[in-house]
């Protein structure tokens, strides 16, 4: 995972991501990247996935 932080507290989950920090260009070209799951990932501690990308126009 690229900035993405997460956890858990119950059943609330928690993202943190760092809007100051960018990776890059998508491979389009057309934004970049600021944040990424890099595909499915699991809920720490927990059965559910989630697939995030955060990301602007260039």
């Amino acid at each position: 995972m690229k900035n993405v932080e997460m956890s858990v507290e119950g059943s609330i989950l928690t993202i943190r991501v760092d809007l100051s920090k960018e990776f890059g260009p998508s491979s389009s070209g057309k934004n970049v990247i600021i944040a990424s799951t890099e595909g499915n990932q699991s809920v720490p501690g927990r059965d559910e996935k989630i697939g995030l990308n955060v990301y602007r126009k260039k």
